[in-house]
């Protein structure tokens, strides 16, 4: 029987995506061969443990799916050991906690209102209850991170791990100077790439291998597979203590990838959503392809040609630009707005026109998350539509336009007309 209640829900989410201009810098598009695999036959099998080491019989292919998986993975990032089964990115960082530091074990990480995540140590969520978390954030003067100040608090803090990568910080992570950082006070170095996953792997931002110890990554933003998670790590823990113990002991002592396999499961989680693990290896032999390195600097030269759109008609950007995929306005300072906690109003009147992006803290933002005063957007899905510089100076005067005239309810229809050509000259998954 079918359920006419959600396929209605399911294609009115289908022409939303298909009318509007999708900017929120975490979302994309993932391949009709993902989209397939997450529907597959593979939902229905479970499978707890890791390949040839299952608790379950009837593995005989998802044992290779997994191990695909495994493998393109780590020719993808370049890393030694790979873990695909994280359900997403919140839970594989409190595995690699679980891991590395231990309840009660220090993590310095960056602060969500600087740019951050919540998972980083903000004191709402487990990585700040369970265990001690201290925060650095940006620059006042100019919002790029100030590595000095990272380096005094691990001296200070001794942390167990320090947390690089962000979700709102729009220039380049120099992930070796956290590294450098993390071996002088002998912590574990952690990177979250999260967002810029599929710049690293196009070349477009500098990668945390081979340095890193851990890397985490979800697999849905720049990386356009499904919504889901891997941790990347070295085989050999380079903090482990071995003094004193037998050869058979030393050795698992050293094993962080054991370390790691073992915190994701049985620790944290139970059976494998194989589904998902297929649509994962999908995207990294997708990511594999010559091409994806060009769509990948293309995502930064249609952020870098939005920012310098949007500067020239006096929108302000915290950092005055971007590095990567994603800008985050200053409202405050936008002399056409100038107004506190007003991030959520002009985001609302961008969707009515047909551009969808998120409000966002800014640094040293006084007013609360749910009235901020930024604006947060990227350019990925835009970029994997087949959008180029032209059209970013095109979005970015029809964004200007909101932003300054956001009440403006004649403005925001006219705006919504052109967004609508603009998609037609664009179409998203035809043959659905």
């Amino acid at each position: 029987m079918e359920d006419h209640e959600i396929k209605k829900l399911m294609r009115l989410e289908l022409q939303r995506q298909r009318t509007t201009l999708q900017m929120i810098p975490s979302e994309n598009y993932a391949s009709q061969r993902v989209l397939e695999a997450c529907g597959s036959v593979l939902n229905n099998k479970y499978a707890e443990g890791y390949p040839k080491k299952r608790y379950y019989q009837g593995n005989e292919a998802v044992d290779q799916v997994e191990q695909l998986a495994i493998d393109r993975a780590k020719k993808l990032f370049g890393a030694e050991h790979a873990n695909v089964q994280p359900y997403s990115g919140s839970p594989a960082n409190l595995a690699i906690y679980t891991a590395l530091v231990g309840v009660g074990g220090t993590i310095l990480g960056m602060k969500l209102d600087m740019g951050g995540h919540l998972t980083h140590g903000c004191p709402v969520t487990v990585s700040g209850k369970f265990f001690k978390s201290v925060q650095y954030g940006v620059s006042k003067e100019t919002g790029l991170l100030d590595y000095d100040q990272i380096r005094t608090l691990a001296r200070l803090h001794q942390p167990k791990i320090i947390v690089s990568g962000a979700t709102a910080y729009p220039r380049t992570i120099d992930f070796q100077r956290f590294q450098e950082i993390a071996e002088e006070v002998g912590a574990y170095s952690m990177a979250d790439i999260s967002h810029i996953a599929g710049l690293i792997i196009g070349k477009a931002h500098p990668s945390p291998f081979p340095f890193t110890d851990v890397v985490m990554t979800t697999t849905h933003k720049t990386l356009r597979g499904p919504r889901g998670a891997i941790i990347l790590s070295k085989t050999a823990d380079r903090l482990a203590d071995t003094a004193g113990l037998d050869e058979q002991e030393s050795r698992k002592a050293r094993d962080l990838a054991g370390k790691i396999d073992r915190a994701v499961f049985p620790a944290l989680q139970g059976g494998p959503h194989l589904h998902s693990i297929a649509a994962k290896a999908i995207a990294f032999q997708e990511a594999l392809q010559p091409e994806f390195s060009g769509y990948a600097q293309q995502i930064v030269k249609n952020a870098r040609v939005l920012a310098e759109t949007l500067l020239s008609h006096d929108i302000n950007l915290v950092t005055g630009g971007t590095d990567n995929h994603l800008l985050l306005i200053d409202l405050i300072k936008t002399s056409a707005v100038g107004k506190i906690g007003s991030g959520k109003e002009v985001a609302v009147s961008l969707e009515k026109a047909g551009i969808v992006a998120n409000a966002n803290s800014i640094p040293y933002d006084s007013s609360t998350p749910f009235r901020p005063s930024g604006l947060r957007l990227g350019t990925p899905a835009l970029t994997t539509q087949g959008m180029k510089e032209s059209e970013m100076k095109e979005i970015g005067e029809l964004l200007a336009k909101v932003i300054k005239n956001h009440q403006n309810e004649e403005l925001l229809r006219s705006v919504r007309l052109r967004v609508l050509d603009l998609c037609r000259k664009f179409p998203l998954y035809q043959d659905s």
